[in-house]
């Protein structure tokens, strides 16, 4: 076992624009805990968070936008392009994301925890790990995710693949590979099969399926195997405006979970969700009329939530169409209300909501925990 009593460490490692994030959802859908350390390096240098203010003494008032925030791509073409700046950046980051990757460790009840980081094995996190794994995909690949993903120009793109180290040592280092160029299906195959080298002490078994009579109202949450229903249940109940496949619903897998509500065997909502960077966000629910509103989202929101609250989830976004929205007494009673990104007090929380809200979409926020884990000094 590595650095946290009774829990076994992967580490996960690849050079930018690889697809490590799809493959620690992936492993989180089978159980375990995920850590995206990088974006944790992201939020403290955040406004409010404790490597703001050193930051901005390292580098000077340049790097910051009109809101006073750190404008990550202006100091990002001075770290990428000089190996001194790089250096200054990581020595006041890491400390700091040790930490809360320390805390997070500490706190979760899973028993397998995965840390996501492109320079694990160049900092002592890898010391702390029982496995490393290695996401790698061609420069191609790589190439077109930063442009089309991140939006970033072909030039800017190459620059920030060129900047890092070539993956032989990464992949020397691996006790498993994960090549993610094909599809998402092909991944998610190769990490079933990864999961498998994990202890069986440490591996929780799924639950057995109980028996479920007719009538009885459950919840359970999707695993890639759930694909074709989920892909033809949005289907049906979009009218055919959203025309799901099963490799759609593969894709999404890379990014989020769902939640399967029944009545008996027939499945009357789905709710489309995720925690990342410590935000959960809820970009899909969908109901038949099989089941009424305010039970059918008490189930799947409690369910939800509860999960999240295992994940150490900081607060609660809502993508509500407005069809879902319009239960204002519904979602009063469950601790939501309505509100705008301006509204979100905490510049993580704004940047998500910018992230993940769609056009015509109705934004919900609830608190879920009072103590950030990225907090100022």
């Amino acid at each position: 076992m590595g650095a946290w009593a009774g829990k076994y460490v992967i580490g996960l490692t690849g050079n930018i624009a690889v697809g490590k994030s799809v493959v620690r959802k992936m492993l989180e859908h089978v159980g375990a805990y995920g850590i995206d350390a990088d974006a944790l390096a992201h939020r403290a240098i955040m406004k409010g968070s404790p490597g703001y203010q050193a930051t901005i003494e390292a580098f000077g008032k340049w790097i910051l936008d009109e809101d006073g925030q750190i404008d990550r791509a202006k100091l990002g073409k001075v770290v990428f392009a000089n190996s001194g700046a790089m250096a200054a950046l990581e020595e006041i980051v890491h400390p700091l994301v040790w930490q809360a990757v320390d805390v997070l460790a500490r706190r979760v009840k899973q028993r397998v925890i995965v840390i996501e980081a492109i320079k694990l094995l160049e900092t002592d996190l890898h010391t702390k790990c029982d496995q490393i794994w290695v996401t790698q995909a061609t420069p191609q690949t790589q190439l077109a995710r930063l442009v089309k993903k991140r939006k970033m120009t072909p030039a800017d793109a190459q620059q920030r693949i060129d900047a890092q180290p070539l993956a032989t040592d990464k992949l020397k280092a691996a006790n498993v590979v994960i090549t993610n160029s094909g599809t998402f299906e092909e991944t998610w195959n190769q990490v079933s099969r990864a999961w498998k080298s994990i202890p069986k002490t440490s591996r929780k078994a799924p639950p057995a399926p109980k028996p479920v009579s007719p009538g009885q109202v459950t919840v359970e949450r999707a695993t890639p195997k759930h694909a074709d229903l989920i892909a033809s249940f949005i289907t049906k109940q979009s009218a055919g405006e959203r025309r799901m496949t099963r490799s759609d619903v593969m894709a999404a897998f890379g990014e989020k979970a769902f939640l399967l509500l029944r009545v008996g065997e027939e499945l009357v909502g789905v709710l489309g969700w995720q925690v990342e960077n410590l935000i959960t966000r809820v970009d899909d629910v969908i109901l038949t009329g099989s089941i009424s509103v305010a039970k059918a989202l008490n189930l799947l929101v409690e369910t939800m939530e509860t999960a999240s609250r295992e994940l150490q989830s900081e607060a609660a976004l809502l993508f509500l169409t407005p069809v879902i929205a319009q239960h204002e007494n519904i979602w009063r009673d469950l601790g939501y209300k309505a509100r705008t990104v301006k509204d979100l007090k905490v510049r993580a929380w704004q940047n998500a909501a910018m992230e993940s809200m769609l056009p015509g979409t109705v934004l919900f926020f609830k608190r879920l925990r009072m103590h950030r884990v990225l907090r100022p000094m």
